[in-house]
């Protein structure tokens, strides 16, 4: 007998999380059974008191046995909850036979400060007549304090304007990194929630310090040396909230009573690195008894508290550690270590050396062609850390309050008399602690090689937003970057929190006429704002979190936006339903660019009425789901005079685009601009483009994500896979060639002959061009969803293609439903390579369907779990069509599926 279970609850998808600022949040849970075919007909929820007590007044909301297959994001529809609630759920299903689960393990979730009344602690700097507000050094701010009773609950609740980190009694508080985080800090300000229940001291004196840093707030940004751009001064808001064995509680928040100095990072910048001298270390500084006679005085700082919204995003973390894998010494003598890999993050250091010693680290990406330390493409960025030793035994380091991105690091000042022992270097790699979910592997070792890179590019870059960069004096949060990437994103990592965070900043940031900054948080001047692919973020990247995650919520907050934006775009110009004024990136880095131009050649019209199109079809779907039938009819009307505007203006009455570009070609079949015998004219003709470039591409960011999609959904994908396999440049093997961890910026970042693209610009951790993941899951693998029948994966589709050059593909996510795998492989059983055998594995989770689709298979000749196609279990149905497709439609199981096929000579694996 098959037991039907539960597993893996989460609360705004995460486990347990503490300090929530929504006051509706969302449950979701995972079925599990031994049976195939699960689908969950009822559940029943019940949310409780903290102690676990499902009975009587211990419960808060039970919504009864509710008839409906919805397990994830179920929203909470109680009584309204409290600031510092803390709560427990559990709930039990029912499958489509009746089946009862017993009731799953109790979770838990709690509720920050949700309302500014809940705020009594004061915004506090240090007194700017004894530290200078702008001086480098960090500040160090500390509270001592008393407590009269046994504590049963300890919460901190804080933020800051700069950096902060805490300490609590001498140790560290959390391991969150670069709070509170980068959000639009003129309307949105994050606050974090900290369980220290066990590093208070009942009855007992007690201390807490904190630490403040410039950060993003009012540190370096931008190329042009920007400081200050928030705000002129670092401060503090704290509150400890103890909650005591009798049932009283108490409040220590920040006010003027804390004391200051300063402490031993003397200069801590995001792109400049950090300065620390240990011989300024104040031991015992955030213990009780520490004497602070000498320290100075604190003042109350007027700052808004009405902006202040509970952490949103998971927190940057240390996610994984790397050691040197060799140590190198250049041709113009400078020690190097090499880690391997691309990274982003900061090193650790293990030192025993005399007082004084100053080590300085400095960080870059890559050697240049005779193997020397190259840093020209960080430009102002100084990527330099410098640490000086206080001596007397080992110390250990690694910096506070910034980051670099480097693969190789130059050591300087170590002593001639003391070998370098690369075991005492340790790199910390850091990014937002978003769960892998995705992974692909196939039988070509360059394109596993490529996923790898795509992966740490992801890793390197969705560092609190999502910036281009990580290593330059850049690293903002480009929209156009991050709506290119993002369906990518979400297949190799879980970015739901991460991407609405950063969308509620896109909308806090919008211009009151609807256009979107180039960058999120905007911190470039007021005119760098809406061109065509990056301002329609606003659209495409909420649409896309709710295709992969179900997430409607997100369409509902970001609605006002994306349709502020469409309208924007339709008040440009002299003809509303085209877009032809203003500035445009266009295809940025495109190959067809003209000699000194990052502009690509396909006209930034043709372009921006694409998008146009583009953004406003994607408001209509999100109008549908919404239930907005007035604005659904309004804009699909839009959208039909938008379509019908691009083709009187770009196409001719003989259906030939008035562009010659292999992007002008995709934006319009991607889009669904063209049908008919237009669309399999233009296909043929970005065919005949592609082939005349020796079967390379000439796209930039705006062409190349959707370049292989649309020639794999025009019956070209034989050249998508010619395109996909290439290695020389320009190509996305090309860099892997060259040695790549990471996606580069330009296509020839490193030239054949090992110069350098221009220092202007030449990152070699960009992650945009990775957006090719993407075809590779969906169409190689076959991994997909069916946006009409169920977002999220409610609904999967499994459209794997075998004839792509491979002897296997196999993708696996790990969705809101569990875990969906999609795997092939030929073997030549003749040895002939005319018909080899083609099998696949699929499982399918509970409480999802899928149809899987099997080119060239008939009921015939295929087998599932070693029966017929058509009687094997799970299977709800098995039907061939006129192209000779078999489709086959799944319940949740494994299904492992043996095909006798013909299929093409295995090739390029």
């Amino acid at each position: 007998m098959s037991t039907l279970g539960i597993t893996k609850l989460t609360c705004e998808y995460r486990s347990e999380p503490l300090g929530l600022g929504t006051e509706r949040p969302r449950f979701s849970w995972q079925l599990t059974s031994g049976r195939m075919h699960v689908l969950q007909s009822a559940y029943h929820l019940q949310v409780a008191g903290e102690e676990g007590d499902f009975a009587g007044d211990h419960l808060i909301w039970d919504t009864g046995v509710v008839d409906s297959d919805q397990s994830v994001l179920v929203e909470y529809a109680g009584a309204a909850l409290q600031s510092g609630q803390r709560c427990s759920w559990r709930v039990k299903v029912w499958d489509q036979q009746g089946q009862e689960s017993e009731w799953s393990d109790t979770s838990y979730f709690e509720m920050g400060l949700l309302r500014t009344s809940d705020w009594s602690a004061d915004w506090i700097t240090p007194e700017p007549g004894m530290i200078d507000p702008q001086a480098e050094e960090e500040f160090l701010l500390r509270k001592a304090f008393h407590v009269s009773k046994d504590v049963r609950k300890a919460r901190i609740y804080a933020t800051s304007l700069g950096f902060y980190e805490l300490e609590l009694n001498g140790e560290r508080v959390g391991d969150w990194a670069f709070t509170p985080g980068w959000t639009s800090y003129r309307h949105r300000l994050q606050v974090q929630a900290y369980d220290v229940t066990d590093l208070i001291r009942s009855r007992a004196d007690n201390a807490v310090g904190a630490a403040l840093a410039n950060g993003w707030y009012k540190g370096n940004l931008a190329w042009e040396n920007h400081r200050n751009l928030y705000g002129d001064q670092r401060a503090l808001l704290l509150q400890l909230h103890l909650e005591y064995a009798d049932g009283s509680t108490e409040i220590i928040g920040s006010d003027p009573s804390w004391k200051a100095s300063t402490g031993p990072v003397r200069m801590s910048e995001i792109y400049h690195g950090e300065t620390y001298d240990a011989r300024l270390e104040a031991g015992g500084w955030s213990q009780p008894g520490f004497d602070d006679a000498d320290w100075t005085g604190m003042v109350k700082l007027d700052h808004a508290k009405d902006i202040l919204v509970m952490q949103e995003n998971e927190p940057v973390r240390v996610i994984q550690d790397l050691k040197p894998v060799t140590v190198l010494r250049t041709p113009e003598g400078d020690t190097v270590l090499d880690m391997g890999q691309n990274m982003v993050g900061c090193m650790h250091m293990r030192l025993n050396l005399p007082a004084g010693t100053a080590i300085t680290l400095k960080h870059a990406e890559v050697l240049d062609s005779r193997g020397n330390f190259y840093t020209g493409n960080l430009r102002k960025a100084k990527q330099s850390v410098t640490y000086i030793c206080k001596g007397g035994g080992e110390e250990t380091y690694e910096p506070h309050f910034s980051f670099q991105g480097f693969r190789y690091v130059k050591v300087e000042g170590w002593p001639d008399a003391e070998p370098l022992n690369p075991d005492r270097f340790t790199g910390r790699v850091m990014h937002t602690d978003m769960p892998q979910t995705g992974r692909f592997e196939c039988s070509h070792e360059l394109l596993n090689q490529l996923q790898h890179n795509i992966e740490w590019g992801q890793r390197g870059n969705f560092l609190d937003i999502p910036t281009d960069c990580p290593q330059r004096d850049e690293r903002l949060g480009w929209t156009g970057d991050a709506q290119v990437f993002v369906r990518t994103a979400a297949f190799n990592f879980g970015v739901a929190p991460f991407f609405s965070k950063w969308l509620h900043d896109l909308k806090a940031d919008q211009r009151e006429d609807g256009g979107v900054p180039h960058v999120i948080p905007q911190v470039l001047d007021d005119n760098a704002c809406s061109s065509a692919a990056w301002g329609d973020a606003a659209v495409i990247c909420p649409w896309t979190i709710y295709l992969c995650y179900g997430d409607k919520r997100i369409l509902e907050e970001q609605y006002d936006s994306m349709k502020a934006w469409v309208d924007h775009i339709r008040a440009q110009g002299d003809n509303e339903y085209l877009w032809n004024t203003g500035f445009h990136f266009g295809d940025w880095l495109a190959l067809d660019a003209k000699e000194g131009s990052y502009v690509g050649a396909t006209p930034r019209d043709l372009i921006a009425t694409c998008f146009y199109a583009y953004s406003t079809s994607l408001f209509v779907k999100t109008a549908e789901v919404l239930g907005r039938t007035e604005d659904a009819a309004a804009y699909r009307q839009l959208y039909e005079k938008v379509a019908e505007a691009f083709l009187i203006e770009f196409v001719t009455p003989g259906g030939r685009l008035a562009a010659h570009t292999q992007t002008a070609m995709i934006l319009p079949l991607m889009f669904g601009l063209v049908e008919g015998e237009v669309q399999r004219r233009m296909a043929a003709t970005l065919a005949e483009y592609v082939k005349e470039q020796n079967h390379h591409l000439t796209t930039g960011f705006v062409g190349t994500p959707y370049l292989c999609h649309v020639l794999t959904e025009n019956g070209y994908h034989d050249l998508a896979v010619k395109l996909a396999m290439q290695e020389d440049y320009p190509s996305w093997l090309y860099s892997v060639k060259q040695g790549a961890t990471t996606i580069w910026e330009h296509w020839d970042g490193i030239k054949p002959d090992g110069s350098f693209w221009s220092d202007d610009m030449n990152s070699y951790n960009h992650y945009a061009f990775g957006a090719i993941g993407d075809w590779l899951y969906r169409a190689v693998a076959g991994l997909d969803l069916n946006e009409a029948e169920g977002p999220g994966y409610k609904r999967i589709r499994l459209r794997p293609r075998t004839d792509s050059a491979l002897s296997y593909a196999k993708a696996a996510l790990d969705s809101m439903y569990g875990t969906i795998r999609s795997e092939w492989s030929l073997t030549d059983v003749d040895g002939d390579g005319d018909s080899p055998l083609a099998s696949y594995e699929f499982e399918i989770p509970p409480n999802t369907t899928a149809e899987a689709e099997l080119p060239g298979a008939s009921i015939a000749t295929t087998q599932v779990n070693g029966q017929p196609a058509d009687q094997a279990s799970g299977v709800l149905s098995a039907k061939e069509d006129d192209a000779g497709t078999l489709k086959l439609e799944l319940g949740s199981g494994i299904y492992r599926v043996t095909v006798q096929q013909p299929s093409p000579a295995l090739s390029g694996a």
